[in-house]
């Protein structure tokens, strides 16, 4: 009996995980079955957004019908894929649960916030629900007009995957310049240094070997002029100190070059140096 119980509860977990896995959404099968919205269709498998919605468990699509569809023929293939991840609700939404929503606006979180890339509360979407019971979606951006209404329900499974149609798709302002970074300036070379102009005020100095001494002009009236020309001084040479005075009859020496000086010097030194000597022997004797 215990083994029969055991091998109910292994195929009871087994059916749980077939029929869990082969219960998983696939929204290109799901739009697969309307014609009108064939280019969404193409769009969600051609930016490789289809992976990631089939990759959620709980997610809501707001579909555009080809229709429709204009807007995102004008978008570049980065910024087209951001405005289709606008399209993508993290989260689960019929109108049933819309109708039930406590206050008349709500703001829902989108595919586009988890790519790191969207400024501006452009990873938002505005839902408003006006008192006629029309709903209507429009981007999160301050001053984007939320004007999208939602027209019919095309596919759900409670609580993995609502697919919704949309009147208009939803474009946030700047999606195409979000997210991307400008290069930064090349740096600006520095401008070669300019010698400085010669200022008018200051004086210019000719060069010296341009420059030519005046020539003395002579008094010529005045009573300079009736006076002898003196003759200038002769140079007055170094005499030597023992050099004789004027009128003296001693012979004038010659001066005593450095060398002589020094020879002299050791001829005393040597003449004490002999006197000492013979002093000593004199005195030993004694």
């Amino acid at each position: 009996m215990a083994s029969k119980s055991a091998v109910a509860v292994l195929l009871s977990i087994f059916l749980f995980v077939f029929l869990t896995t082969t219960a998983a959404h696939n929204i290109t099968e799901i739009l697969e079955a309307f014609d009108d919205f064939s280019s969404f269709n193409n769009l969600l498998n051609q930016t490789k957004l289809n992976n990631e919605i089939n990759r959620r468990q709980t997610i809501t699509v707001l579909a555009v019908a080809d229709s429709a569809i204009g807007p995102f023929a004008s978008l570049p293939a980065d910024a087209l894929k951001k405005a289709l991840s606008v399209h993508v609700i993290l989260d689960y939404y019929d109108t049933d649960k819309l109708s039930r929503l406590r206050n008349r606006s709500a703001i829902f979180t989108t595919l586009f916030q988890t790519t790191g890339l969207a400024d501006d509360r452009m990873g938002f979407l505005n839902f408003t629900k006006k008192a006629d019971g029309e709903m209507l979606f429009g981007s999160a951006v301050p001053g984007a007009p939320v004007v999208s209404h939602l027209v019919k329900v095309l596919a759900t499974k409670p609580y993995n995957i609502s697919v919704l149609q949309i009147s208009a798709p939803i474009i946030p302002p700047g999606v195409e310049n979000t997210g991307n970074v400008a290069p930064p300036p090349p740096p600006i070379a520095a401008a070669p240094k300019k010698a400085p102009a010669p200022s008018l005020n200051s004086p210019t100095v000719a060069p010296t070997s341009d420059v030519i001494a005046p020539t003395p002009v002579e008094e010529i009236n005045g009573p300079a002029a009736d006076a002898p020309i003196a003759s200038p001084p002769s140079p007055v040479a170094d005499a030597p100190t023992d050099a004789p005075m004027a009128g003296s009859d001693a012979p004038a020496s010659a001066p005593t070059t450095d060398s002589e000086s020094h020879s002299s010097a050791r001829r005393v030194m040597v003449g004490a140096s002999v006197g000492l000597i013979m002093g000593v022997i004199f005195l030993s004797a004694l």
